[in-house]
């Protein structure tokens, strides 16, 4: 059944609510998650924090947009213990293709310090993963690609788990049925990635540091 997924089969499940995962990177398989808690990042009540501010402003890196997808994947699975298999590679690869899955670099000059992906569905972002080279490069990635999601009428930015990590980001958990109805509604929207053509830190921290 694996073999046979296809990206239009992987945004249905997504639709359902469910996203994949592999065992390992050589795991062939996938399971199907749906768990009882989900994370999110509220997007308006997201705010940069002072010392993230301060690493920003300060900061030599580059910030890009689907520039380098597969490489972004391929950092996020660049780990002792990863979800993303190559089949699940293939079709995240896929769907960024198709328009369905974008990545936020960071660029510390021509090397890639850090990024993030997701796949995108109506005005919902699934978040995928994340990875980081060089210190805060995955936090600043994290607020470019914020920004871009309440600029470009995004209503959802699903995390799937809560870890100690993105909790201490503003991500929070919710329940399964708050989480369906919220997928709902923001699948009833649309919303277009890639309408931002560029964004700068000075103007990501104006429209987000927290002043507190």
């Amino acid at each position: 059944m694996d073999s046979a997924l296809t990206p239009q089969m992987l945004l249905a499940a997504f639709a359902m609510g469910f996203f994949p995962m592999a065992e390992g990177l050589d795991d062939r398989g996938l399971n199907w998650v749906d768990p009882l808690r989900r994370g999110i990042f509220p997007l308006q009540d997201f705010h940069i924090s002072r010392s993230l501010g301060r690493a920003m402003r300060r900061t030599t890196f580059s910030f890009l947009v689907n520039t380098q997808f597969s490489a972004v994947v391929d950092g996020c699975a660049d780990r002792p213990e990863t979800w993303i298999n190559e089949p699940l590679r293939a079709l995240y690869c896929a769907l960024h293709d198709a328009g369905h899955a974008h990545s936020v670099e960071v660029w510390d000059g021509a090397d890639l310090a850090g990024g993030v992906f997701g796949v995108t569905l109506g005005a919902a972002f699934f978040g995928e993963s994340m990875f980081s080279r060089r210190r805060d490069a995955s936090k600043m990635a994290l607020a470019f690609l914020v920004d871009r999601l309440r600029l470009t009428g995004f209503r959802l930015f699903d995390t799937q788990f809560l870890t100690a990590h993105l909790a201490s980001l503003g991500a929070v958990e919710i329940s399964r049925a708050d989480y369906h109805a919220r997928l709902r509604d923001a699948l009833e929207h649309r919303a277009d990635f890639t309408a931002v053509t560029a964004q700068t830190v000075q103007g990501v921290l104006q429209r987000n540091s927290q002043t507190s």
